[in-house]
This record gives C-alpha cells, sequence and structure tokens, in this order.
C-alpha cells in the first residue's frame, strides 16, 4: 500500500480530501499525521459513501493558526463546515476531537467511531504524555523514533516509513499546539459519556499502550448505545496497519446505523 498526497477541496475552513457520494463520513486524523493517513478507509468506504478527510489545523495542507487553541476550538472548525449531519470518524486526537462533536455538536453527528482514543489516564500514562510534550520545540521537530516504537511493530515497515515521513516534515507548531491539548486533556468525562445517545463505537488494538483496551472498554459501557472492538496484535495505526478488518468493521457499523 503506498499513502500518495492527494488533492484538497474546500471544507469550510479546513482542507480535505472528498471522494464519493452519499451520506457523509468525516474523517479525523492524530497529532502529527495528515489526511492521507485515511487513504485505504477513503478507497473502500468511498464506493458507498461521501468520504471527507480533514486535515486538522497545523496540519497537512491546512495552515490555520492554532496558538490557544483548545478541545472545542478544533471541534468548533469541523462543526462549521458540515451541513448534515455526518458519520464521524477519528483516531487518536482525532477521536478526542471527534467525541467532542458528538458531544457539543449532537445535531451535526449522526455517529461516531473512535479509534485508539484515551480515557482517564494513569498516573505513569500522565507523566509520560507530560514528559513527551516538554521535550516538544515550537522550531523544530523531534526525532520521532520513540513514537514510531509505540505505534508500530518492527514487521510494518511500510506505514512507519511513511509515518516517520509525515512527523519530520509536519509543522512544529502545530503539532506542539495539537500535542499540548492532547496531553492536557484526559478524554471524555463519564457525564458526557452518559449523555451520548447517537449511535457509538470505540476500537483500539491488543498492544496498544496509551490508548488501551480497557479505556476502550470503560467508555463504552458508559454509553447508551456504544460497541466496542479490540484489534488482535494490533498497536496504534489502525487504519494503515489493519485496513482490511478496520474497513470491514466500519462497513458493517455505519450500515447497521444508516
Amino acid at each position: 500500500m503506498t499513502w500518495t498526497t492527494q488533492p484538497r477541496s474546500k471544507f469550510g475552513q479546513l482542507n480535505a480530501i472528498v471522494s464519493g457520494i452519499g451520506q457523509q463520513i468525516v474523517f479525523i486524523h492524530g497529532v502529527g499525521l495528515r489526511a492521507e493517513a485515511w487513504t485505504e478507509q477513503i478507497t473502500e468506504l468511498s464506493k458507498f459513501y461521501k468520504t471527507i478527510a480533514i486535515d486538522i489545523p497545523g496540519h497537512g495542507d491546512c495552515s490555520i493558526p492554532t496558538d490557544n487553541f483548545d478541545l472545542k476550538d478544533y471541534s468548533g472548525l469541523i462543526s462549521e463546515a458540515i451541513s448534515s449531519p455526518s458519520i464521524i470518524i477519528g483516531h487518536s486526537f482525532g477521536a478526542m476531537i471527534a467525541l467532542e462533536l458528538a458531544f457539543r455538536h449532537p445535531k451535526k453527528v449522526k455517529s461516531v467511531i473512535a479509534l485508539n482514543a484515551i480515557f482517564k489516564r494513569d498516573e505513569a500514562a500522565k507523566k509520560a504524555v507530560q514528559y513527551r510534550f516538554n521535550t516538544l520545540s515550537k522550531q523544530s521537530n523531534s526525532d520521532p523514533s520513540n513514537t514510531l516504537n509505540r505505534w508500530f511493530s518492527p514487521d510494518e515497515k511500510n506505514a512507519r516509513k511513511v509515518c516517520k515521513d509525515w512527523l519530520n516534515s509536519t509543522d512544529p507548531k502545530g503539532y506542539y499546539n495539537a500535542y499540548k491539548v492532547f496531553s492536557n486533556e484526559d478524554g471524555p468525562s463519564e457525564n458526557d459519556l452518559d449523555k451520548l445517545h447517537c449511535p457509538s463505537l470505540f476500537i483500539t488494538g491488543s498492544r496498544e499502550p496509551n490508548s488501551t483496551p480497557e479505556m476502550t472498554k470503560n467508555m463504552s459501557k458508559l454509553t447508551h448505545t456504544g460497541k466496542m472492538e479490540i484489534f488482535d496484535n494490533a498497536a496504534h495505526m489502525l487504519p494503515m496497519t489493519h485496513a482490511k478488518h478496520l474497513n470491514e468493521t466500519l462497513k458493517k457499523f455505519t450500515m447497521d446505523n444508516a
């Protein structure tokens, strides 16, 4: 699989890879990535839906300044661009944004799918993510090796190389600002999850050290309609490393909740 750069269309104030027709799906990537991370989902799901894979502010082709952004600013820009209830699919920080959209802008969200989302980090995880944030600079990108080691197994070389290129070339200020929000947030509140009434699906990998299977199970239990799935022998980058399994899971869930 190759993840080549694709042309963008305007989506509100944002830029996005847009493909297909029909019910709208909005894909939201994680920190340091770009819309192309969803390439395999775009290819498959655009056969059935209109897919919109955005670049979050400060990433990819989206140069919107993000100084002093908080979580509601990221979700608000996406909400402004959505004109009809949409299926929202987010990964990692994108899952955090997707859930915020569902909580704060429910009329814009038909259903929500959160991949590798965090929820109530333990003290060790809080210290680790704050340490990683404290090593960042707004002027230059850090060595991504440790990040890639958490995201990939040794045999996932192709996807690892692509993500390394993205992390090395991303705007350091955009990365810094997004990671600041990601590191300071602790996932959705129990109260918000209890109020979530749209269909929801929480997915992570069995080898995921940060967005753990336990977090995914707990979030799904706290919702009224939530389902969950743990991918065996998978870590953080499910859209790239486990695309076939993920695509089938997404198709089933979205068609079951059409």
